[in-house]
């Protein structure tokens, strides 16, 4: 059997068996979350990490450097603020091939410092290693508040309950665009050009874990793999399923401008958006709209049962092309 037979999140399963349950009393969130978590001092500590490797996650000719540079902090912290927690300290490893110009890793430290700056990180050290593909690591640590009964103020896959309203905190689609026009050499009008941005350049939603967090929301992930495999994985953790409502999903409008015909489905399975999928009852979203100052989009409900059903505007279930990425998974016409 081969890791593709398993599949990426088969092959976590697997490997999360072989090490066993955690001994250390402090980790309050282990492997199978956006981050782990643990206390450290009067309040608790997270911890991520994530690779870039040429060929796989970027383009090397096609984008520019100093954008791997932004994507390989942003989607680390993305993983932060969808536990809730604030970025602080990162580590950088690099797999260079020698070949690779100097003038390559200057853009590319530019474009991380561009990142760190919006963002309040430090680059604290990491690592360099000779390597025949390009790759970049980074681990990021950040924190997270206490509640007022002193438990920890995170975000979980598993915090949901049953009859939870489902929201996003922006409009999706716009980086599986973006990795269209990329890979198909699409007319690069403004609206393809800001799709291509979408895709190299997420933005994370600190500010919204931070508010989902003080409004009371216990449940949250980011959206990496797509809209429905991601609330799958929170519909996995919680025990429960979840129906999505296809219709009310929100699209990023130069998704809708340059494919229109693939919007919708590209926004509910194309993933790299970044943006939280947060869980919560309604009255819970709607303190954290006020501290966030905008408005959070319901798209679905919790339910008893297992799975994601995805339903068009008068309920009918909808069968989507694909449901989201896994790194080792056949293709699904393979399967």
């Amino acid at each position: 059997m081969d890791v593709r037979d398993l599949g990426e999140f088969g092959l976590i399963e697997r490997l999360r068996r072989a090490l066993g349950d955690a001994a250390d009393e402090r980790l309050v969130a282990g492997i199978g979350d956006d981050a782990a978590a643990w206390r450290a001092g009067g309040g608790y500590a997270v911890a991520t990490t994530d690779t870039l490797v040429a060929g796989v996650h970027f383009l090397a000719g096609e984008v520019a450097w100093r954008d791997v540079g932004w994507k390989a902090l942003a989607v680390n912290i993305s993983d932060v603020a969808a536990m809730g927690a604030t970025p602080s300290f990162a580590l950088v490893t690099l797999c260079v091939p020698p070949d690779t110009s100097v003038e390559a890793m200057d853009e590319l430290y530019a474009g991380l410092r561009e990142c760190v700056d919006a963002y309040g990180v430090t680059v604290a050290g990491g690592d360099i290693v000779s390597s025949p593909v390009f790759t970049i690591t980074v681990a990021l640590s950040g924190d997270a508040v206490a509640r007022g009964d002193g438990t920890p103020g995170l975000l979980r896959r598993g915090g949901a309950r049953a009859g939870d309203a489902v929201a996003v905190t922006g409009p999706l689609g716009g980086s599986a665009g973006g990795l269209r026009v990329l890979t198909e050499g699409a007319g690069r009008t403004s609206a393809a050009e800001r799709l291509v941005a979408r895709h190299m350049r997420p933005r994370p939603r600190v500010d919204a874990g931070r508010a989902a967090v003080s409004a009371g929301a216990a449940c949250a992930i980011d959206i990496s793999d797509g809209l429905v495999q991601d609330l799958g994985h929170v519909c996995e953790a919680s025990g429960l399923g979840a129906d999505l409502w296809l219709d009310r999903v929100p699209l990023d409008e130069a998704l809708v401008a340059v494919y229109p015909d693939d919007a919708q489905a590209l926004a509910a399975s194309g993933g790299e958006d970044y943006e939280l999928i947060v869980v919560a009852p309604e009255d819970v979203l709607r303190r954290a709209e006020v501290m966030l100052g905008g408005p959070l989009a319901v798209i679905g409900v919790m339910r008893a049962g297992t799975g994601v059903r995805v339903l068009d505007a008068r309920g009918r279930e909808v069968r989507l092309p694909t449901r989201g990425w896994d790194h080792l998974a056949r293709p699904e016409s393979d399967a």
